[in-house]
């Protein structure tokens, strides 16, 4: 029964979106999926860089969140910046409610300094949302005694798929030991709601970031080797509608290894802490591969049973032109 009602609950929040704020799925390997984060990360690591990443949020609840993306970016020093593009798929309600974008973005290469650069970046992309009606179960469905076996009255909406043209803008600025930078994501707004006598609009995601990178132990500057040592505190600040997130933590780096620890704050009055995230990954030549776990804190602790996320990083060979340039020492999980 308990399953029933948080199915029905969501089904209700879903038909009535244009009464609620919508909110951008979120991954927790920040730095392996970075432009996703910010658009001015394209082209910062300078070689080719290719990004594959999942997510299963809260996989023991009945309506489940999937989310998909991948992403390709680079360096090309005939345009003095970087170009990216990012693929990206979220599925929630078990399919209820299906989400595709895709999105281009330049970000553009500003030497400040000889030890300070900055990259500012746009962004423009196509999304599209649909949702499928018959999914959803609402309160007329519902006997007493034997569940949902009626059908509802509740009227279809006129249109189930909705078309969206996205626009999003950030920088980054770094030298060889910090990098902050600011991304504000849905810039024009754009209306996503499924019942046309109240439009919804997509609210701008705010994005802040700052961290850094030093080595404790390395063999050699011109490249990683075994053993190596180094450590990136780092502070995620995300900001959508009503939705508030301070995400802290470091990774400690034993090359080829990786560890990660965060803390998220969502800011709300009954559960402050929303998740403890835990991350691992490792570098093999042009690969890496890394795994993180969200141990949901609070209310839901114990219903949800984690998030899973997994990333594959394709990091492909530089060309000759561009291996002068410097690139982002930021983590890579």
């Amino acid at each position: 029964m308990q399953r029933r009602i948080l199915v029905l609950v969501f089904s209700i929040l879903l038909i009535h979106g244009s009464k609620i704020t919508a909110q951008d799925a979120h991954f927790s390997q920040f730095y392996a999926n970075p432009i996703y984060l910010n658009p001015a990360f394209a082209g910062t690591n300078v070689c080719p860089r290719i990004n594959l990443n999942f997510r299963d949020q809260w996989p023991s609840l009945p309506s489940t969140y999937m989310t998909y993306a991948g992403s390709y970016d680079q360096h090309f020093d005939k345009l003095n910046g970087g170009i990216g593009v990012l693929l990206y798929g979220d599925r929630a309600g078990k399919g209820t409610i299906n989400t595709y974008a895709a999105h281009f973005m330049y970000s553009f290469r500003l030497k400040v300094s000889k030890k300070f650069e900055m990259r500012l970046a746009l962004q423009a992309g196509y999304q599209q949302k649909s949702l499928d009606f018959d999914k959803l179960t609402f309160p007329d469905m519902i006997d007493p005694k034997y569940g949902f076996i009626y059908g509802t009255a509740e009227a279809r909406p006129p249109n189930l798929t909705v078309h969206i043209f996205d626009m999003a803008a950030g920088f980054v600025g770094y030298s060889e030991h910090i990098y902050f930078g600011a991304a504000a994501h849905h810039i024009t707004n754009p209306p996503e709601g499924f019942v046309t006598e109240a439009v919804t609009r997509l609210p701008v995601k705010w994005t802040g970031h700052f961290g850094a990178y030093f080595d404790l132990k390395r063999k050699s500057k011109k490249e990683r080797s075994f053993g190596d040592i180094s450590i990136s505190p780092n502070v995620i600040y995300q900001q959508q509608a009503q939705f508030y997130y301070l995400n802290t933590g470091f990774y400690l780096n034993f090359y080829p290894f990786t560890v990660g620890l965060w803390l998220r704050n969502n800011f709300t009055k009954d559960d402050p802490i929303d998740a403890f995230i835990f991350s691992a990954g490792i570098q093999y030549d042009f690969i890496r591969i890394g795994y993180s776990y969200d141990v949901t804190l609070g209310r839901l602790a114990n219903h949800t049973a984690g998030s899973h996320e997994v990333s594959i990083q394709f990091l492909l060979r530089c060309p000759e032109s561009v291996k002068k340039i410097k690139d982002l020492k930021c983590p890579s999980f």
